[in-house]
C-alpha cells in the first residue's frame, strides 16, 4: 500500500487542532450565532426550549457511548456524522420561518443531538490528547478560539443584515442562507482531519492509537470509566458547564429586539475568543508553575470570575421579571437603558469560555490516552447536555427568571469544591506510567524487520490495551 507523504507542520497536533476549530467554526459556530440570537431565531420561545429540549435529551443519551463511537470509527469519520446535523438543524430553522413547520423543527433537534454527541467527542479526543502535557491549555484556547469565531463571525453577518434591513422580529432568510453555505464547507473540511496514528508530536511521540477499537473493549472501558470517583466528582461542573445558556438566551429574547440580540451574540462570541486565549496561554499553561498549581491558579479565578459576573447579573436581573420582559418594549442597542447591557453578555461567555477550559484542562491532566479522553468527551457532554436539557425544559414552563438565574449560578459554585478534589490528584506528569513511541522508534524497528514498505500507518502503531483506565487514580 502506498503511504501519502506529509509535510511536517501538517502532521503535527497543532495542526489538527486547527484543522478540528476550522470545522466546528463553521458547524457549530454557526448554529451557535443563531441559537444566541435569541429563541434560536425565532420569536417562539416555548418552541426553541421545546426542540432545544428534545436536542440535548437525545445528546445525554448518545453522548454517554459517543467515546465509544468515536473509537470505533476513527475522529475523522466521527467528525463528518456529527457535522450534518447542523446542516439539517438551521435549515429547519429556516423551514419554520418561512413554511411554519414546528415538527421538522423538533426532529431536527433529535438528530443534531445524535450527531452533535459524535462530533464533541471525537473533538474531545483530539484536543486533550494530541498536544503535549504543557501545551493542553494552549490546545483549549486555540481550537476554542476558532471555533467561537465561527459564532462571532455569524453574529456580525446577521448584525449587519438585520441593521440594513431594519429592525426586524425575527432572522432574515439571507442570513439563513449565508449560515447554511458556511455550515457545508464545514461538512467537507471534517475530512482534512489526518488520522490519529499519522500525528507526531513535537518530542517525537506518535499519537498511539488503534485503527479500529473492538465493541467489548469499549464496553469495559466505559464501565471503568463510571466507577472512577474522579469523574463523579466532576459531574457537578460537566452538569453546570451549560445549564445557564437557556436562561441567558431567554432573558436575550424578551428584553432585546432583532438588531441587538445579533449584537449581544457578536459580543458574547468576543468575549469567548478572548477569555479562552487569556485563560490557556497565561494560566493554564503558565511556565515556570507546577502543574497542579497551575489547575489551582485556573480554579481560583474561574470561581472569582463566576461570583463577580453573576453578581452584576443579579443586580439587573431583580429589576425585572418574566412578566414585565414581555410587556416592556424591546430594548435596542440606541437606547440608553442598553448602557451595560451589551458588556454583561460579553462577560458572560467570557467566563464561560474559562469554565469550559478548566474543566478540559482537569480532564486532560488525568491521562493522555486518546480512548480514554474520547471516553471522558463524550461523558462531559452527555452530563452537560442533561443538565442543557433540564435548563430548556425549566424555561419553557415559564420558570421565573430570577429562579433560572439563582439555579445556573449556585450550580455553578457549587461544583468548584468538587473539581478542587480532583486537581489535588494531578500528577505532574504522565509519561512515567503511560506508554509512549517514538516515531523513530518505530521507524528503527520496520527496517530491522524488513517490514518499512508493507505495514502501513495503522498496523504499525496498534493499540490493543485500556491499561490507562484499569489504573488506580493517583493519590
Amino acid at each position: 500500500m502506498v503511504e501519502l507523504k506529509f509535510p511536517a507542520f501538517y502532521t503535527s497536533p497543532m495542526t489538527q487542532v486547527v484543522l478540528v476549530g476550522i470545522t466546528c467554526f463553521a458547524t457549530t459556530g454557526m448554529y451557535s450565532a443563531v441559537s444566541n440570537l435569541g429563541a434560536g431565531g425565532t420569536q417562539d420561545v416555548s418552541l426553541s426550549d421545546t426542540s432545544n429540549g428534545v436536542l440535548y435529551g437525545f445528546f445525554a443519551v448518545v453522548g454517554v457511548i459517543s467515546g465509544g463511537i468515536t473509537n470505533l470509527l476513527g475522529p475523522r469519520l466521527t467528525l463528518f456524522f456529527g457535522t450534518l446535523g447542523y446542516a439539517l438543524y438551521v435549515g429547519a430553522l429556516w423551514c419554520l420561518q418561512t413554511q411554519g413547520t414546528q415538527w421538522f423543527l423538533i426532529f431536527a433537534g433529535a438528530l443534531l443531538g445524535i450527531s452533535a454527541a459524535l462530533l464533541w467527542s471525537a473533538q474531545g479526543s483530539i484536543m486533550m490528547s494530541y498536544p503535549l502535557e504543557k501545551d493542553k491549555g494552549k490546545s483549549f484556547a486555540i481550537f476554542w478560539a476558532i471555533f467561537q469565531f465561527g459564532s462571532f463571525i455569524g453574529s456580525v453577518i446577521a448584525l449587519a443584515i438585520n441593521i440594513r434591513q431594519g429592525q426586524l422580529n425575527a432572522v432574515s432568510t439571507s442570513t439563513y442562507i449565508a449560515f447554511l453555505v458556511i455550515i457545508f464547507i464545514g461538512v467537507a473540511s471534517a475530512f482534512l482531519i489526518l488520522p490519529p496514528n499519522r500525528v507526531i508530536r513535537a518530542d517525537g511521540t506518535i499519537v498511539k492509537v488503534q485503527a479500529a477499537s473492538k465493541p467489548h473493549i469499549e464496553a469495559i472501558g466505559m464501565w471503568n470509566l463510571l466507577k472512577d470517583w474522579r469523574m463523579l466528582c466532576l459531574m457537578p461542573m460537566f452538569f453546570a458547564s451549560n445549564y445557564f445558556y437557556s436562561y441567558q438566551g431567554s432573558v436575550n429574547a424578551h428584553r432585546f429586539d432583532g438588531p441587538t440580540r445579533a449584537l449581544n451574540a457578536t459580543l458574547e462570541g468576543a468575549g469567548a475568543i478572548i477569555g479562552a486565549l487569556l485563560i490557556g496561554y497565561l494560566v493554564l499553561d503558565l511556565k515556570y508553575l507546577h502543574r497542579r498549581t497551575r489547575g489551582y491558579l485556573g480554579l481560583a479565578v474561574v470561581t472569582t470570575m463566576t461570583i463577580i459576573i453573576w453578581a452584576v447579573a443579579l443586580a439587573w436581573q431583580v429589576t425585572f421579571n418574566r412578566a414585565d420582559a414581555d410587556a416592556q418594549p424591546k430594548i435596542n442597542y440606541k437606547d440608553a437603558d442598553y448602557k451595560g447591557k451589551g458588556a454583561l453578555y460579553f462577560f458572560f461567555f467570557f467566563g464561560d469560555a474559562c469554565y469550559q477550559a478548566l474543566a478540559y484542562w482537569i480532564m486532560s491532566a488525568l491521562t493522555n490516552d486518546p480512548f480514554t479522553l474520547a471516553r471522558y468527551a463524550g461523558l462531559y457532554k452527555a452530563v452537560q447536555s442533561a443538565g442543557a436539557a433540564g435548563s430548556f425544559g425549566m424555561d419553557a414552563v415559564n420558570t421565573p427568571f430570577l429562579n433560572e438565574h439563582l439555579a445556573s449560578w449556585c450550580m455553578m459554585l457549587a461544583s468548584f469544591p468538587f473539581a478542587y478534589v480532583v486537581i489535588r490528584t494531578v500528577k505532574e506528569t504522565n509519561y512515567d506510567s503511560e506508554e509512549v513511541v517514538y516515531v523513530d522508534d518505530i521507524k528503527k524497528s520496520q527496517l530491522e524487520e524488513g517490514q518499512g514498505a508493507e505495514l502501513g500507518p495503522s498496523a504499525s502503531i496498534e493499540k490493543e490495551s485500556i491499561s490507562v483506565d484499569k489504573e488506580a487514580p493517583p493519590s
